[in-house]
């Protein structure tokens, strides 16, 4: 064996390398990083847009997102708060702090989210006259694989479903990932989520009974997707309920806010 061949020199090689080929990777990584914050918030300006059925597609999304107020709800209180910068606030990071977030009981999670950050981020859609329109709510809990992440909009009069979406999911396609399916979203707008003050929308198993008394307040479940359906409902009735954003839509009702 050459001196050019030994074991030595062949790991000194490859060492050498992956020190090269790390570097380049680590390099690019931190170049990219604003790039990719960009794109990332731009994705979710437009899916806040579409779940509140305000997206024109053909126009500009950030020109589009200007008629949105970006506020902070404390979801202790219910209440607007200062607490936080809208702007600089993760929720999703807020909620693996305990210093910034509270642990949950089984009976309470419902959702399977483990921990609810104290503050959260809620966006409103406001007329001319500077009344709002449309209510938009991030939402996020366990379905079949994992954490499915969106939004749920609302009417201004905070019971009226305007829309959802899910921009993160793990689901399986052509089961649960049907919650991207345009035509399964398309049941939501115009769905009642409070009934004299109580939680009463769910997502059912099968298909509503647009005759039955309780179809003002019921979603399809996804045909194949059980679980996903499960968690779907969970999450949805999670965050519209007490632990939620209940306290805050009746504050936002009443004016005290």
């Amino acid at each position: 064996m050459s001196s050019n061949d030994s074991i030595g020199k062949t790991l000194t090689v490859a060492v050498l390398l992956c020190i090269v080929c790390s570097v380049i990777v680590s390099g690019a990584a931190v170049m990219l990083k604003p790039a990719r914050e960009s794109n990332e918030a731009l994705d979710r300006k437009r899916n806040i847009l579409a779940a509140a059925g305000l997206l024109d597609e053909s126009r500009d999304v950030e020109e589009q997102f200007e008629q949105i107020v970006t506020r902070v709800v404390d979801l202790r209180t219910g209440r607007f708060t200062d607490a936080v910068d809208a702007q600089d606030y993760d929720q999703r990071q807020a909620a693996k702090d305990p210093a910034a977030s509270t642990s949950l009981s089984p009976e309470e999670d419902i959702a399977k989210i483990a921990r609810r950050a104290h503050y959260a981020l809620v966006y409103l859609s406001q007329n001319a006259a500077g009344d709002i329109e449309k209510i938009i709510l991030p939402v996020h809990g366990y379905g079949l694989w994992g954490q499915l992440y969106g939004f749920i909009a609302l009417k201004g009069d905070a019971n009226t479903v305007a829309g959802i979406g899910f921009y993160e999911h793990k689901e399986t396609p052509g089961l649960g990932g049907e919650v991207d399916n345009p035509r399964w979203k398309s049941l939501w707008p115009g769905k009642q989520v409070y009934r004299e003050g109580d939680l009463a929308i769910n997502v059912i198993k099968g298909s509503v009974d647009p005759s039955a008394a309780n179809a003002d307040y019921q979603v399809d479940g996804l045909a194949g997707a059980t679980l996903t359906t499960r968690g779907v409902d969970h999450l949805v009735r999670y965050w519209l309920g007490e632990n939620g954003f209940a306290p805050f839509l009746a504050n936002l009702k009443s004016g005290e806010a």
